[in-house]
């Protein structure tokens, strides 16, 4: 079975950095892309990042490209999301997950996280 646990959330003020990290188990981590979404109340859950397997390509939304860096680390069974010169509309659960194929993608995704919240104040 499957988890994904993200950490790393919290309050910050506009300008700042926060650092997410999404610890998987149960799977064989190495195999599978990964991704980052994240939604704010009220609003649809949307794409944030993602990373092929081996991390030879990455993908972003619009909105955080320049300022978010998606990375892992397999021999940690980890993905992270460096999150810098954080805005106010930045303000949203984020949710890790795990694509069902080896390429980084918006679709697709199968295994999710329980969520941390990041808020960004003005």
């Amino acid at each position: 079975q499957v988890q994904l646990v993200e950490s790393g959330g919290g309050l910050v003020q506009a300008g700042g950095s926060l650092r997410l990290s999404c610890a998987a188990s149960g799977g064989t981590f190495s195999m599978y892309a990964m991704g980052w979404f994240r939604q704010a109340p009220g609003k649809e859950r949307e794409f944030v990042a993602a990373i092929s397997r081996s991390s030879l390509s990455s993908d972003y939304a619009d909105s955080v490209k320049g300022r978010f860096t998606i990375s892992r680390d397999n021999a940690k069974n980890t993905v992270y999301l460096q999150m810098n010169s954080l805005k106010p509309e930045d303000t949203a659960t984020y949710y890790c997950a795990r694509r069902n194929s080896e390429w980084a993608g918006r679709t697709g995704y199968v295994y999710w996280g329980q969520g941390t919240q990041v808020t960004v104040s003005s």
